[in-house]
């Protein structure tokens, strides 16, 4: 397995991890009003453990079990740029539901929620689109 479908594995995995720990302690958190739920920390806190577990993890993955090389070749572009360009879709689409939100003039809560939703799904489709790849081929 190369350095760069090792590291989309990491990337998916925290994702899914971060976003889903975060939605469990925010309903854990809430109220009757869900909207009324104080999230702006966990958010933050969700984001930057993502961002710090993606690290730590994929050192630890590499030390455990370390790569046959650690440059991208022609492959790993492809697949990479094949992976965004499907997950742009899904970003591009997705944020029209933060946007009509803000334009019915929805409480803050349900934007910010809506824009870390439309981020995880543009996280977990790039994943998975480059894990098919990588797997099955284009």
């Amino acid at each position: 397995m190369s350095y760069e479908e090792k590291g989309t594995w990491v990337y998916l995995l925290v994702t899914l991890v971060t976003y889903g720990g975060y939605a469990a302690l925010l309903l854990g958190r809430a109220g009757d009003d869900l909207a009324t739920t104080p999230y702006v920390g966990l958010m933050i806190g969700a984001v930057v453990a993502s961002m710090v577990l993606a690290i730590v993890v994929r050192i630890l993955v590499e030390v455990v079990r370390p790569s046959d090389r650690h440059r991208a070749d022609e492959r790993d572009r492809d697949i990479h740029m094949r992976g965004e360009q499907v997950a742009g879709g899904v970003l591009g689409f997705g944020m029209i539901l933060p946007l009509a939100l803000a334009m019915a003039e929805a409480p803050h809560f349900w934007i910010a929620n809506a824009i870390y939703a439309v981020f995880t799904a543009w996280a977990v489709a790039t994943s998975a689109v480059k894990l098919v790849a990588y797997r099955r081929g284009f």
